[in-house]
């Protein structure tokens, strides 16, 4: 493993914000942390690149732990957020900054900086000034410079928050082909489930300091492990239900689930997708509360007689008026058996 946490504890006047966390990181694997505000994982970050010591456990690179080594030695890249480039400096200026910091030669540094440029869709950009460029623009430049000295490992916090939603959606798309082609190792981390699935080999879930999740893309949005990451990454059909054989009884009504699955006291989760529209004297009996466009399709936010509202995803013909009568049926398929 190219990078390996064990144990790794931060401490902020006694309370845990990074609680015991272990994680390893694979050469040329894009790891995507993902959570909250408050969940630790941008300590995650400061404390793997240096910038935040540990009170206990150990961060390794390569097989070495990196106690002591302070954050420049580390032979990581970082991005942040903010992209804090030098206003003063022109973009040839930031790009080349961590190289002259390397002590490469000038011309070497010349020819780094064409490269990189080339790479991230800015060519012939070296002599622009800083304020003349679009925040995607800047962005760019940001990750060139982190990538100049060709790091071990790529760190990026909050890549694309500050971008409008358009041009963070191309911007990971572009990510996503360079790292890649270059075959680069990265870490990281995000509030946002969009950038994180369509960037991410692996997505890591944290809650309270303490990884909740962690798994392909695909396995995380299939199986959420529990109702927190549910929600978190935006399902809201979860309720409390009763399981034996293979029904289970909801607030809904009796619901199929998976023949393998434990009798008792579960949690389960019903994709929007699962909840099918019928007519209003059949399944369960609701009415239209809301609808929200979603782009690809309409969210109708049913309220049920005696039971908690519920969430469908309809097709943009199809989709009722709000106050419209209804009825839902499920979908076994789109069932899924929490905790």
């Amino acid at each position: 493993m190219l990078l390996s946490l064990e144990n790794a504890t931060v401490r902020f006047g006694g309370r845990a914000v990074l609680d015991a966390v272990d994680l390893a990181v694979a050469e040329h694997e894009v790891v995507c942390v993902l959570g909250p505000s408050g969940s630790g994982k941008s300590t995650l970050l400061r404390a793997v690149a240096g910038l935040q010591p540990l009170d206990a456990g150990r961060v390794t690179l390569d097989g070495r732990d990196q106690h002591g080594v302070p954050a420049h030695r580390r032979g990581v890249g970082l991005m942040f957020q903010d992209h804090q480039l030098f206003p003063q400096r022109d973009v040839g200026g930031n790009v080349a900054f961590g190289l002259r910091m390397h002590g490469a030669s000038k011309r070497q540094q010349a020819e780094r900086v064409r490269e990189l440029l080339d790479l991230v869709g800015l060519p012939g950009a070296a002599g622009r000034a800083l304020a003349a460029l679009s925040g995607g623009e800047q962005q760019r430049v940001a990750l060139a410079r982190a990538l100049a000295p060709r790091p071990r490992l790529l760190m990026l916090d909050e890549p694309l928050g500050q971008l409008d939603r358009s041009l963070r959606e191309r911007l990971v798309v572009e990510l996503r082909e360079l790292f890649s082609e270059l075959g680069t190792t990265v870490l990281a981390v995000t509030h946002d489930q969009g950038e994180a699935f369509a960037l991410a080999d692996r997505v890591v879930v944290m809650r309270d300091g303490r990884i909740a999740q962690s798994g392909t893309p695909l396995e995380v949005w299939q199986r959420p492990v529990d109702a927190f990451v549910a929600r978190f990454l935006g399902f809201d059909n979860v309720v409390p239900a009763t399981v034996s054989g293979q029904a289970a009884d909801t607030p809904w009504g009796k619901l199929p689930v998976p023949d393998d699955t434990a009798e008792g006291t579960r949690t389960l989760l019903v994709r929007p997708a699962g909840v099918r529209l019928v007519a209003a004297d059949q399944g369960l009996r609701c009415t239209v509360a809301a609808r929200t466009f979603k782009g690809t399709h309409v969210a109708v936010h049913l309220q049920p007689e005696d039971a908690p509202r519920l969430e469908a995803a309809c097709a943009l013909r199809e989709a009722p008026e709000v106050g419209d009568r209804v009825g839902v049926e499920f979908d076994a398929a789109d069932i899924v058996v929490l905790d």
